[in-house]
């Protein structure tokens, strides 16, 4: 830790004075990291990397130009230095040499993470830098082979952390490459998605791939779908060469059997609700709730990441993957066997696909036939292992209310989500309250008037009972921010009944002031509260 703050202090003093008025600390540096010291040597790399860092976040242009010759000076030696490194420690592992290879891959770790700042910003136009194109090349190669690395190193190895660290940090290199110089980018654009498609979609991965390292290749997938740098304009003419080059490999690349098996894997294998996630709903069922639905650690999840891919990739492709999904659909008409988890899952998988693309999908989906045919009747099912079901279709209902859904069908849905709200499962209660909202009033212009116009007298017979129901349901949670959307929901009635909520609110109004007591450390909470009042009192 001491070592680490010296080499932030240095590299401060750097960002003022160097290069002009301290010309001898980079060649001090160089020369530092050759010692055959090992202590020396790594205190060399720690303060190379930080000054590295450090000068590579300057932004005014003079400080650019700057370090652009530097990188340009620097970045040879800097190659071959992870090179060396990089080669000793996978020898030293083959060797069993487990002190020698925690020392080695640390050094490794450091020398990369000068090259990623070196590469990204030190060059205008790194694809005409032969060095730049081999490094990131190399990449791909050290990657597959720190990935077998990892298959023979167990979770109990003390270098085993490090080595995914690596790891991720070979995929950042790449991402950020991306992300920053998009057409020089373009020759790795195929090489990139076979690396990627290959460890998540096929065999090659199985035992060697880990749930951060998925993220990242889904995240490499999902910027080379998306990169506005690689969409022709409408009027092809307009397009730059770069452009166009860059989308003919694309192309190449999706073709129809790889976007159906991308398809399939991601509804088929990570859709699926894991063993974690089953355990979690029954021990912490709010926990669950708020995990599902954003809480801090679920934007850095698998789920959420692979959702977007789905959703990215449906609309670039849709024309592609339309089909391919609803013969996903049809496949699942009919009854479940509740004694088959695997197909219940399955279900649920597809459903959620089927809500995710619901945009995508409105001319080939005939919606409101499908709620009164099916999924109606599969909200009223109430064995206990279809809990699962009865949660994704209020979910599913609550995506398609603002892409297709007749007014003329939502006193059946009332009736349904009363139903749903006295559930003897607290997800799916809880589930049914957080959709309630687009479910009852969601506005949208795409849909025709009648249909999207909030209607109270279709919703007056279920209030009683809907609102009983939901100040059940706000007293009967815990956590902070199920009480918040049950307030959120409670609100919304209010405003949009207006003065016919008069006669039902008197239970409310004696709950808050003691559910503001409870929530003096809850800031939001208690704003929620203030919220509903002020309905209440208009």
């Amino acid at each position: 830790q001491i070592a680490t703050q010296i080499s932030v202090l240095i590299a401060k003093v750097a960002r003022v004075d160097c290069p002009r008025q301290w010309p001898e600390l980079i060649p001090a540096l160089l020369e530092s990291v050759k010692v055959q010291d090992d202590l020396r040597q790594h205190r060399a790399l720690l303060t190379f990397y930080h000054v590295t860092k450090t000068l590579a976040s300057k932004r005014l242009a003079a400080d650019r130009k700057l370090f652009y010759d530097l990188a340009s000076s620097i970045y040879s030696f800097a190659c071959s230095l992870w090179n060396h490194h990089t080669d000793t420690f996978l020898q030293q592992v083959c060797t069993g040499n487990e002190a020698a290879a925690t020392n080695s891959l640390e050094r490794t770790l450091l020398s990369l993470k000068v090259l990623r700042k070196l590469t990204i910003h030190g060059f205008v136009e790194p694809h005409w830098s032969v060095e730049v194109m081999g490094f990131l090349h190399a990449v791909f190669e050290r990657l597959k082979q720190f990935l077998e690395c990892s298959r023979s190193i167990g979770a109990e190895n003390v270098c085993r952390d490090r080595l995914e660290k690596t790891i991720i940090l070979f995929t950042k290199v790449l991402l950020d490459f991306l992300d920053q110089h998009p057409f020089s980018f373009t020759p790795l654009i195929q090489r990139s998605l076979d690396f990627a498609v290959s460890y998540v979609f096929t065999e090659a991965g199985e035992g060697v791939v880990f749930e951060r390292f998925i993220v990242q290749c889904l995240n490499l997938i999902k910027m080379i779908v998306k990169n506005y740098a690689y969409k022709p304009s409408k009027n092809i003419e307009d397009s730059s060469p770069e452009t166009l080059e860059a989308h003919k490999i694309k192309t190449a690349f999706f073709t129809y059997p790889t976007l159906m098996e991308i398809c399939r894997r991601l509804v088929t294998h990570y859709f699926l609700l894991t063993e974690e996630e089953l355990t979690m709903w029954e021990e912490d069922p709010e926990g669950f709730t708020v995990e599902e639905t954003g809480g801090d650690s679920w934007k850095y999840s698998l789920r959420p990441c692979m959702e977007v891919l789905f959703i990215d990739i449906f609309h670039e492709y849709n024309q592609t993957l339309t089909p391919v999904l609803l013969e996903m659909v049809h496949s699942l008409q009919g009854s479940t066997n509740m004694e088959d988890t695997n197909a219940i899952l399955i279900k649920d998988a597809v459903y959620n696909a089927v809500g995710l693309a619901a945009y995508e999908l409105f001319d080939s989906v005939d919606f409101d036939q499908w709620f009164k045919n099916q999924l109606l009747a599969e909200l009223q099912v109430s064995h206990n292992r279809y809990k699962l079901i009865r949660r994704r279709v209020i979910w599913l209902i609550g995506q398609w209310i603002s892409v297709k859904f007749k007014s003329d069908l939502r006193p059946m849905l009332y009736e349904a989500i009363g139903n749903l709200l006295q559930d003897q499962d607290l997800v799916v209660s809880i589930n049914n309250l957080i959709h309630l909202q687009s479910v009852l009033f969601f506005f949208n212009t795409c849909l025709p008037v009648d249909d999207f116009e909030f209607r109270t007298d279709q919703f007056l017979p279920y209030l009683e009972s809907m609102f009983t129901l939901l100040f059940q349901l706000l007293q009967e949670v815990t956590e902070c921010d199920t009480k918040m959307h049950v307030l959120h929901v409670l609100s919304c009635v209010i405003e949009k009944v207006n003065m016919q909520i008069r006669p039902y609110v008197g239970c409310l109004v004696q709950y808050l002031p003691l559910l503001w007591k409870q929530s003096e450390e809850h800031n939001m909470l208690r704003c929620a509260i203030l919220t509903t009042l002020i309905h209440l009192v208009q």
